[in-house]
Formats: C-alpha cells, structure tokens, sequence
C-alpha cells in the first residue's frame, strides 16, 4: 500500500475550495508520497472536468482519476462510492481523505463499509503516527476534544476519514509553476452497480445561494439580534455584500435559524476572507469555527465580550443602527463603482 486518495468534490463544474485543504492534508501527512485524487462527474460538468484535473495537479495531485459519466450528473451515492471503491482497488491506497462535505459525511462511511476499513470523522486535524494515524475530533458537543489513534485494518484496507471544512489551511496546496502534475489522467471505467436511490435536483440553500463553507465573506448574526425579527438585519449586509449568511450556536439552539447556518466546533468551520460577527459575543466554541479567517470585524454593545479579542476590527455600539448604516454604505459604493 501507498499513497493518499482524495475525493475531488466538485459541484457544478467548479472544484470545492475545502478539496484544496484535503491535497494540503495530504501532502503533509505523506511526506512525499503520491497523492492521488478521484474527480467524478458528468452531463453539464462534462466539458469543466480537465480544467479541474489541471486545477487538482497545480495544487499537489500527482495523479486524477476520472469518471465522466452521465449517471453522475448529480450527487448518487451508490455510483460514486462504487467508483471510488474501484479507484481504491487501482491505486491501493493506505489513506483516504474527504471533506466533511454533505457529500462527503455520506460517501466516506459507505465506502469504509464497502472496503471493511476504519472510519474517522470530523477530523479537525490529522497527523501520522507510530501506529497508523492520530485524528483530532471534538466530542460531547465540543466540550472536549479526543485524539483517536487509527490504525490500518486487516487485510490491506485503507484508513478512511472525513476532515471538517475550514480547519486545515491551504498552504500545502500552492499553485506549482509549469505544466500540472496531474497530466497523467486516468480513466476510471464505469461501474455497473444497482441504484436503488437517484437524485432529481439539488437545491441551494442560505442568502443569495451563498455557500457557506465556500465564500469568501461570511456575515453571522448572534443573540445579540434580541429575537428572530431582527435577523434580516444580517441578511442585508450579507446580500449588498454577497456573502453567505451565518449564525451563533445561540440563536440556533433558540431556533431563530436553521441548524445549517451554525459557524463553531459542532456546526461549520468557516475560513473566508472577511467575517463580520453582529451581536456575537465569542463564545470558545464559536471562535473555533472562524478563528482562521482572514480579517475579523466584530460589532457589539459590549466592549469587554470576548468576540473583540479575536477580533481584527471591533465596533462597539448598537448593532440596531450600525448594520443599516453599513448597509447602505456598501450599496452606495457598488452603485457607484
């Protein structure tokens, strides 16, 4: 056995920036060892997947293989993971890595139970160890974090694991000059396989279509919105802006939003360049979640809350008055730009 295998998840033609954090992964774990990445896809993604083995090469993939079918056209489950096992089969490799992607938390343990190997999820970090793998996860709903010793299993069977978006930097992914490493594609051939289950259409959910995990601006609104009522507030900024749209653990326990909207340690990792906590205090558990964002800007009555330590930019004031304003402000100057 050698080598890393990396689903490359890619939605509509365009690769998901957490893969990018996977190859970085990948590298650093294997030290030197070849990394290779599967790229599934087909019907309108088609003519997007060579760019994309370009891409997946530029940031460290020695090798793509991939399967352009027209069965794979959406997210299916029972396709993907049959293909994924026949990439596993080629390349016999001793680690698999996919992000903790909704896609991935559903193919990964499927393919560790097709495989008979050892599944870990959630992984904030992961690092080789004299018995196998160390894997970092938080537990008890992010009151502790547990470091959990993985080890190959029986019979040559590689370790199959998720990594949470956002809790692993890119830099091990830089761009290489030149020609791409991954001009070496291979074909992954079609796997006939029984599909009990076919998806008809996906549909985006959050502001403006704004995928979380993927933008490069994230909003998020606290308890300090006072109820509900008020979270439009942080969907306005997040529109004239173009972000995604988050939230505080609070206000979802509170159901004020979704659970899919949670930035922290037991919802999403979030690294974008810019994110703008409204009324969020900076609990532990939330700053685990976007604490690796580029600049920080908080906005709090209170100038002791915990958010403005972490903070690049902090004002203190009335969020009530404040998120208009810089909502008009943003939309006066892409007006006039």
């Amino acid at each position: 056995m050698s080598g890393i295998l990396v689903f490359a998840e890619q939605r509509e033609g365009k690769l998901k920036r957490s893969v990018l954090e996977c190859l970085a992964l990948a590298r650093a774990v294997g030290a030197g060892a070849p990394v290779h990445a599967v790229l599934l896809g087909g019907g309108t993604a088609s003519a997007a997947l060579p760019a994309i083995a370009s891409e997946l090469g530029r940031h460290g993939a020695s090798m793509v293989h991939l399967s352009d079918d027209a069965s794979l056209a959406q997210p299916q489950a029972e396709g993907c993971v049959a293909q994924l096992a026949a990439a596993c089969a080629a390349v016999g490799p001793e680690l698999v890595l996919f992000s903790a992607s909704a896609m991935g938390r559903d193919l990964a343990p499927r393919l560790a139970a097709r495989l008979g190997a050892p599944f870990v999820s959630e992984c904030l970090a992961f690092a080789r160890s004299d018995g196998g793998y160390t894997a970092r996860k938080a537990m008890y709903g992010g009151k502790v974090f547990a470091n959990l010793e993985v080890a190959a299993a029986d019979g040559g069977a590689p370790v199959v694991a998720t990594i949470k978006p956002g809790a692993h930097s890119t830099s091990g992914a830089v761009e290489a000059s030149g020609a791409p490493a991954a001009e070496d594609v291979t074909p992954l051939a079609v796997v006939a396989t029984e599909v009990r289950a076919r998806v008809t259409a996906v549909t985006q959910s959050g502001a403006a279509g704004v995928d979380l995990q993927e933008a490069d601006i994230v909003v998020s609104g606290g308890r300090g919105l006072k109820g509900p009522e008020h979270f439009p507030l942080v969907e306005a900024l997040a529109a004239s802006l173009g972000a995604a749209v988050g939230a505080s653990r609070a206000i979802v326990d509170a159901g004020w939003v979704p659970h899919h909207y949670q930035v922290g340690q037991t919802g999403v990792s979030v690294n974008p360049k810019l994110y703008i906590a409204c009324g969020i205090s900076g609990a532990i558990q939330h700053l685990a979640g976007m604490r690796s964002s580029g600049c920080i800007v908080a906005i709090n009555k209170d100038p002791e809350a915990p958010i403005f330590k972490a903070a690049d930019y902090g004002l203190v004031g009335d969020l009530f008055e404040i998120l208009p304003l810089l909502t008009e402000e943003v939309r006066k100057v892409k007006e006039s730009s």
